[in-house]
Formats: C-alpha cells, structure tokens, sequence
C-alpha cells in the first residue's frame, strides 16, 4: 500500500459524515406517485360513439353501427404523442353514453357491434399496442356513468361496472393511470326508460372496493378521479392550476362530483393525503372531434400558457386530442402540439445554472451530503438542505458575469414531502439586488417565467416552509421569444391595438398594404386610424432578429356612428356585434325571423356584408338561411338585396363575405330566417360592409 496515510485520512472523514437527512413532512407521495411525477406530459384521447353524432355527451341510445373510422391508425396517435415529448396516452374505452371500445363481454353497445371491421375489431388492444411499440404508457378512463346501461343507479348495475373494469385491466398489458370521471347520473336512454336518474356520489359506487379491485389487478397504476385516491382533478378544463398549488388535500373532504371542487385548484396546506393534480384540457374547445372547430385549435402562445401553467405549478398536463371520424390525430392538431413542443426543447435548451457556483446561508450540519451545489449538480436525488429549525435561508448562484436570462426553475425533493410555503427571486443586475418575483408554493416543479434581464447572481431565498427546505434542483435559462403572429384589432371608435404574445419585442406595422420590416412604423401604443385599407405587423426580436410571420387585417368604414335600431335597440349585448372583440357576442332564443336593424349614421355606397358567427362553445347563436336588405330612410325598405344561406356554417362557424351589386344606402337590416343548430339560437359575434 503506497499511501496508506492518505487512505486512513479519506476513511476517517466519510466516516465521520454522520449528519442524518431531515425527517420527513407528511403526507408522503407512493413509489407508484412518484413514477407519475415523473411522466409530466401526456396525452388524453377522447374517440368514441360521439365522434360520428358531432356530440360531447351521447344518450346512449346511438346505433353501434354509426362506429366506423375509415382510416383508424392508432400507431399514428403514439408517434404523434411520442414526436411530442409525451409520456403516455389515456383512452375513453367507454364514455357516458355506454359505447365500448372493445369488445366487451357484457353488453351489446360497443364494436362488436359495429360496422367497423366487420365487428372484429378492438381499439383498446390496438392502441396498448401501438402504446408498447413506441415506448409509452398506457392508460384507461372508464366512465362510472352509463346512461345506456338499464340498472344504472340500482345496485346490480356496479358488478357490470366492475365487469368491465376487469376486462380493461386484465387483458391489455400495464396501465399507469385508471381514469375516473366526476360526472355521474342525470337523463340517459338507460336501456329505454328514457328517464332522468340520480345517484348518491358519495355512496353508490361503494369506491373503496371499486378501487381494490385496481389494486389488486394494476398495482402500479394511479387512480384518477376528484378525490383520487392517487391524483386530482385540478378543478378547471382551462388548463391551469393555482399558483398556490400544495400537492396535499384532505382527501375525505372529497368524492367524485363534490361541490367544493374549487379548492382542488390549490390543494390544502394542511393535508391528509397525498393526491397532486392533473391538469387536463383539450387542444380545442370540445372533448370530441368537431369540424366546426377545425378553426380553433389553440394557439402556440395558448398552449405554452398552460404548459408553465400546469407543469410549471406542481401539477402534471393531460393534452386531450379529439380524434376525428377518419380515426387519426387531426393534422391541424398535430401542426399545432409540435409547434408546443419544439418551444418547448427550445425553452429549456441550455441550463445556464449547471455546476455553476453555489453559496447558502446554511447547510445542514455543514455536510458535503447537503451542500448547496447539490440543488445544481444535475441530479436529482441529491438536494440542498439547511439545519432543522432554519427555514428562512437562502441559496446564490454567481455566474462570475452578466448572463441573460428569462426562465427559473425550481423543485423540492417531494420523498420528502412538500414542504416550502413562500419563496423569492432576486437577481443581481449590475450592482443592485432587483425582485424577480414573490411566490409561494414550490412541491415537484415550479417554474417562473419573466422578461428578459442580464445578471451576474441569482438569489433563491425561501421565506416561508413547513420544516427545513429540501431543493433538490433549479435550472435557469433564457428561453428564445415567442414569435406568433401579432394580434391586430380595432374597435367601434377606430383605435387600433396591436399586442404580441411575447414581452421584449418590437411590433412594426404599415398602412398601406406593404408588408412591414424594421424601416416601417414602430408600435408603442394605440392608434386612431378611421379609414379604408390594411394594416399589417409582424414581432421582431431585436436581439436575434428573428421575426414573425405577418399578419394582416383588412378595415372598411368606421364604426363610430353606427347604432342598433328598432326592436333589437335596447336587447342586452346587442353592442357587441360590432365592438371589434371577435370573442364577445349577442345572441337570442326566438322564433325566426329576426331583424336586426343598424342606422350606419350616414348614406354610404355598400357593395357586400360579413358576418360571424357567435363563437361560444355552449348553444352559440348561428344564422343560417337569411336576407339582406338596404334602405335610405329605414322605413322604405324594398326587395331583399342578398338572400339564401351560409352554407355549412354549422361545420365551419367562420368569417360569411357576400358580395352586392353596389347599393346606396344609410340603413341595413340583416334578417335572420333560420338557425343553423336545432336549438334554435340566432347570434352574432362580428358584422360589417363592404363599400366603394
């Protein structure tokens, strides 16, 4: 032994590293919530018997025969999910109206029935499947409701419930998360009693055995339902959590459909359990696919909104795809979830915090098992701990120079227990400490998104926390500006607004139709411009000097003098339809037609109208077949001067443009003569003319 000297001097010091980690916080999460936090991203597909009636909630009462995808191709929902950056899909095998995606023993109403392949074909098995062939995790949603099912709400109808249960866990391989909705009993087909039916949430399922049976056939899969046991509804369908969000509830305050849903949305401080939150949205506005919706598919800017939004408060994102009747992941959804996840490696490319170098007010007993560069190391079973007792302390990371940055990222080791209640960010810009930001809870991730700023020291400085803080990871980086389209809009008095997604660009725009550079007009703020023509924008990031693409938006006549006449005059919104806010609308119950009468405040020469629809998603008022008319006093009004429909307005609910001969004419009725949804609903979002 040549050095035995220094040997005996490097056992000594390990074993004299005898500071012991601090004791835990409870609630504590599962090994199998542990793997869950894991997984952060994955994806929610809702394809079933209501993708062929365009419903969201079927009755139950639907032929199986109108299940029939063309194209069904459930490889290509993993590799989009996988291209994505997804961990796993979760399936509607049954939603409330009955329909199973495979063929399950225990009732007529699934594919087996159907003309899809002949009767022979089961979904379920194609995407576990697909799921195993690309990698991913494979999840199911049962619906507790049925409302084909006739002993629904009497107790027989819990052993098909639990029949089914069985057949989804025992024949399709692993499952990682078993989905169970909150929505349960109201009117259904049930077998053709045709009737409303109410069951006692709380009791009927009789969930603590429901739940065994997962146990015993899944042990590694997570229960999701309001109250868990495993993981949370987080309370909205928006795509958000709380900025307070404690992955701790008190979990028997709860049960699938409890009115007290609100505070799912921030978890409770003081928890019983562990049951952190799934965020879940769809990528548009309904669960189902829907060809009138083609046009809403959400934005980039809105779905990285959600992203920081969910993962980035403690919660994990469920993305739902609303597959369409040919059977695939719409190609205007896929452009759209890549787009998310390009801004997404592109955000967290360069951890500028890496091994960089770390100072803290105090380290747990002085330890090399809890120094502070352990929360930059990389990874993430080692943390930074402080003495017990001591919670106010702070961790500095010093990058020797100014570095630019946008993004902080921070995580508690959750083995632990969620611990820390409020937390600052300061950062040292030139020689003085500015507030990046005060926030409160941390738990698995948080992640803080701000303008750009150039500093040389980042201070983490935990105010508030249960016991000693564990932080077992921060990252930093400066994440590329978002560069979407500028959003150009004028309102009834001509100010035009013109916003772009991301904060730190520059906007420059024209007025005369030219497409915009960096020599063009510099946006600082809203504008009055009351005439004819176009304006177009793009966002420019002048440290990169990428830009947008351009957008444009054509402006005819001013709105400022126009008012609603005649009956309609003083109905409640009815402002909205020309207030410039595509989003805000008028709409009516009645019984066709209807008029809605407008004094322009001057005699103008029009040569066509447009005319958008309202764009809710719930009853939105639609016109279908209408006239058009134009008068000089109001009163003498004459032949329509444009009539017929907005054809397939129900499928595609956009901009209507129709063209006139030119009439002269100060006063304009638009007659609505039928809705073009059977509810009957007539609205407006948006209208306008076109003159000469």
């Amino acid at each position: 032994m040549k050095h035995p000297v220094l040997l005996l001097l490097i056992f000594v010091l390990f074993s004299c590293e005898k500071t012991l980690p601090p004791e835990p916080v409870l609630p504590l999460p599962s090994e199998r919530q542990l793997a869950w936090h894991e997984l952060e991203f994955y994806a929610f597909v809702h394809f079933n018997m209501n993708t062929f009636t365009n419903m969201e909630w079927g009755f139950g009462n639907e032929n199986p025969k109108l299940f029939n995808p063309t194209e069904l191709d459930c490889r290509q929902w993993a590799r989009v999910c996988k291209d994505a950056g997804m961990k796993g899909i979760i399936l509607t095998a049954k939603h409330h109206d009955g329909f199973c995606l495979w063929p399950s023993e225990y009732t007529e109403h699934s594919v087996k029935n159907s003309d899809w392949k002949n009767g022979k074909g089961d979904v379920v098995r194609e995407l576990s499947d697909a799921c195993r062939e690309y990698g991913l995790k494979f999840g199911v949603y049962l619906s507790p409701w049925d409302r084909n099912h006739s002993d629904y709400g009497n107790p027989e109808y819990l052993d098909y419930f639990r029949n089914q249960l069985r057949e989804l866990l025992t024949n399709y391989g692993d499952v990682f998360e078993v989905w169970f909705d909150g929505a349960n009993g109201g009117s259904g087909w049930y077998g053709g009693a045709n009737e409303e039916r109410r069951i006692d949430r709380e009791t009927y399922y009789d969930w603590e055995n429901t739940y065994k049976i997962v146990r015993e056939l899944q042990p590694e899969a997570c229960l999701f339902s309001d109250a868990g046991p495993d993981i949370r509804w987080v309370g909205n369908e928006e795509g958000w959590a709380m900025e307070t969000n404690w992955a701790p509830i008190r979990r028997d305050e709860f049960y699938p459909g409890s009115p007290n849903y609100v505070e799912l949305r921030t978890g409770h401080e003081d928890g019983t359990h562990w049951v952190p939150a799934e965020v879940d949205v769809s990528i548009r506005p309904g669960w189902y696919y829907h060809a009138s919706e083609d046009h809403q598919v959400k934005t980039l800017p809105h779905l990285l909104d959600i992203y920081y939004n969910s993962i980035g408060r403690n919660a994990s994102l469920l993305i739902n795809f609303p597959v369409d009747t040919r059977g695939l992941i719409h190609e205007k959804d896929v452009e759209q979830v890549m787009k998310l996840a390009n801004a997404i490696k592109n955000d967290f490319a360069n951890n500028l915090a890496l091994n960089k170098r770390v100072s803290a007010t105090n380290i747990r007993g002085n330890s090399r098992s809890f120094k502070a560069g352990n929360a930059v190391d990389g990874n993430p079973d080692t943390y930074w701990t402080t003495d017990d007792g001591v919670i106010q302390s702070s961790l500095e990371i010093d990058f020797r120079e100014p570095v630019e940055m946008n993004r902080f990222l921070v995580q508690e080791d959750i083995r632990l227990g969620q611990r820390v209640k409020q937390f600052k960010l300061e950062a040292l810009v030139g020689n003085n400490w500015q507030t990046i930001a005060r926030e409160t809870t941390i738990g698995r991730k948080r992640i803080l998104r701000f303008p750009n700023i150039s500093a040389s020291k980042l201070r983490l400085s935990i105010e508030d926390a249960k016991a000693s803080p564990v932080i077992s990871t921060i990252e930093v980086y400066k994440a590329p500006k978002v560069l979407a389209e500028p959003i150009i809009n004028r309102n009834k008095n001509g100010m035009v607004s013109i916003k772009a997604f991301d904060s730190g660009l520059h906007i420059y725009y024209t007025t005369d139709g030219e497409n915009p550079s960096e020599n063009s007009l510099l946006y600082n703020e809203a504008f009055e411009w009351k005439k004819k023509g176009i304006i177009k924008a793009l966002a420019v990031d002048a440290a990169t000097g990428s830009f947008s693409p351009v957008s444009v938006a054509e402006f005819d006549v001013v709105k400022e003098k126009w008012k609603v006449v005649g009956e309609l005059a003083s109905a409640k919104g009815i402002e909205n339809i020309f207030d410039g806010d595509e989003s805000s609308a008028w709409s009516i119950e009645a019984n066709a037609p209807v008029d809605v009468v407008i004094d322009l405040g001057e005699s103008l020469a029009i040569t066509g109208f447009n005319y958008l629809p309202d764009q809710g998603r719930w009853n939105p008022g639609i016109i279908f077949n209408y006239e058009f008319f134009v008068s000089e006093d109001g009163k003498n009004w004459g032949a329509p001067v444009s009539s017929g429909e907005f054809s397939n307005i129900k499928n595609s609910p956009i901009w209507q443009k129709k063209h006139l001969d030119t009439v002269q004419g100060r006063f304009i009725r638009l007659r609505a003569l039928s809705s073009a949804l059977e509810e009957g609903r007539i609205g407006i979002a948006e209208f306008g003319i076109n003159t000469n």
